[in-house]
């Protein structure tokens, strides 16, 4: 197929690509007399300012999961799906107050390090085994394989070849550089991501208004799909048959159920997202940063989101298809190819925006690919390196089996992604099996975090057997029925439970030996982050009103 890139197109994504590896790695250069220790690589030296700590946080999350994945659930579903970005608002002001002030008061490298100084070294290393499972065989396989399949269907190159490019492309600093390098390139990828997002956005929406810009094409859009804006999704449709997207977004549960179990383990204990925090100057500089993060969290459906529904609107209007030609079937998505969405609306795009387009797309990718890769890097070296195979390593040796680590991981990811092929919105299907490995962790951390009385024991079982019933729940007759949602709130609730049990049976209700002794003087927060919190909760709760 013909991939309509012309000149300025190419030179705006070569002129992208070369400025983020210039980028990356001159902030990755040794300093005079100064070689890379551990501090540097895993952490940038914890000088990150605010601004950089809010974008890269923002660069981390969205990715193909989101560019790709949620415009296909958009196309599938509607703007019910935003239900992830706007209650990632509230739970990043939730992490900033209660999670963070404990975190880097204890200063960390890593999420299981805290386990080990809360509960046990061989926690830890279940934990952290856990992680590296989950960021290579679910995280960085599926980021590879939708970013692979954005450049098949917009370049027409084969999806191999697509991946593998990808992966050097974030290689190439991310390797090298370590943190420092991934958190600075991503103040700009951000700019390119959010331009490029809103590009896209602005010519669906004027497409689906016949010219007559983008406030007119949203209200298009509205009037012709009503169905797509409701945040609260009914279990049953006006004819009486079941909603087959309930599954998927189980109506207020949404709000009160599963969700918050993603949302708090993915912000609060996932080791790829808090790292950029812990690498602050200051838990005042963390804590702003945290607060921009959730500001740019409002605005992000409006980039991932809204040209998924619009994609639909005109996939569904023989008018607007008779003006798009030949092009507009070429890759059309349909209700059982929703990812296609996307990638099928950039080729409708201006020369020149479209490599802007196409740079914000790679940018998302490549961003979250390296930051994956350097958090898995981080844990296998800290956690499992260092602790297992060579205790004495000095700075020079940890920052290479660093490296080492990445490659290895980035290469796992490679063999995998392929083998992703034909799954319909991906990004439900990673959040749902994220959603079996997330609940207890979620328990651990959050009885280890605010309960003096969990005992290590209790915190070991749990995670083991969070596994048994979160499958258990998956798969048994009645629970497959229900939305994989409830059964993620149901196993954080039962591994809880269980750990409260054993906890008891074990400390005969006394506190725990490593019990955290919290103060209210520890969550004191400033005026700005407390009004900026304020503003944050105030414009999402009348999102939701508006969107019912």
């Amino acid at each position: 197929m013909t991939n309509g890139f012309e000149f300025w197109d190419y030179a705006v994504f070569v002129a992208y690509a070369i400025l983020i590896l210039g980028v990356g790695l001159w902030v990755s250069r040794d300093k005079a007399g100064h070689e890379k220790n551990a501090e540097d690589y895993f952490l940038a030296s914890k000088s990150l300012p605010w601004w950089a700590i809010g974008t890269s946080l923002i660069a981390a999350n969205i990715s193909a999961e989101q560019f790709i994945g949620m415009s296909g659930s958009g196309f599938a579903l509607g703007l019910a799906i935003a239900s992830y970005e706007w209650m990632a608002a509230i739970t990043l002001i939730i992490v900033g107050k209660y999670f963070l002030p404990i975190f880097i008061e204890k200063g960390l490298y890593t999420i299981p390090e805290f386990v080990e100084k809360r509960f046990s070294t061989n926690l830890k290393t279940i934990l952290a085994v856990f992680w590296i499972a989950l960021y290579v065989f679910v995280n960085l396989a599926s980021v590879l394989y939708l970013g692979g399949l954005a450049i098949e269907t917009i370049m027409g190159v084969d999806m191999m070849y697509a991946v593998i490019g990808l992966a050097l492309f974030a290689a190439a600093y991310s390797l090298y550089g370590g943190l420092s390098a991934v958190a600075w390139t991503d103040v700009i990828q951000v700019v390119f991501l959010v331009l490029g997002g809103l590009a896209t956005t602005y010519l669906a929406l004027n497409t689906v208004s016949g010219g007559e810009g983008m406030l007119a094409g949203f209200s298009k859009v509205v009037e012709a799909a009503p169905e797509k804006f409701h945040m609260i999704l009914d279990e049953f449709d006006a004819d009486g048959s079941t909603n087959p997207n309930y599954l998927n977004l189980p109506g207020i549960w949404v709000l009160i159920g599963g969700l918050w179990v993603a949302n708090i383990y993915y912000w609060g204990f996932n080791q790829y997202i808090i790292q950029r925090t812990l690498a602050a100057k200051s838990l005042k500089e963390s804590q702003k940063g945290i607060l921009l993060a959730a500001g740019l969290k409002i605005v992000i459906p409006l980039i991932v989101v809204i040209p998924g529904i619009a994609a639909y609107v005109m996939v569904n209007d023989p008018s607007i298809m008779a003006g798009l030609g030949e092009a507009g079937q070429l890759n059309m998505p349909t209700t059982g190819q929703a990812d296609k969405a996307y990638p099928w609306l950039l080729q409708f795009l201006p020369t020149g925006l479209k490599g802007v387009a196409f740079a914000a797309l790679a940018a998302a990718i490549v961003s979250s690919l390296a930051s994956m890769l350097n958090s898995t890097s981080t844990i296998f070296t800290m956690d499992i390196y260092k602790q297992y195979i060579n205790k004495n390593a000095n700075d020079k040796t940890t920052v290479n089996v660093g490296r080492i680590s990445a490659a290895v991981a980035l290469i796992i990811a490679v063999i995998m992604a392929p083998l992703l092929g034909g799954i319909d919105q991906a990004f439900q299907f990673i959040q749902e099996w994220t959603g079996v490995v997330s609940p207890g962790i979620l328990a651990v951390f959050i009885l280890g975090l605010f309960w003096k009385k969990t005992t290590n024991n209790a915190a070991i079982w749990g995670a083991l057997l969070s596994i048994p019933i979160a499958l258990l729940l998956k798969y048994i007759p009645i629970a497959a029925l229900e939305p994989w949602m409830h059964q993620m709130g149901l196993t954080a609730v039962f591994t809880m439970l269980v750990i409260v049990i054993l906890s008891y049976l074990q400390n005969k209700g006394k506190d725990d030996e490593k019990g955290i002794g919290l103060s209210k003087d520890l969550f004191k927060t400033t005026p700005l982050f407390n009004i900026g919190s304020f503003l944050v909760c105030i414009i999402t709760a009348a999102l939701y009103c508006l969107f019912w």
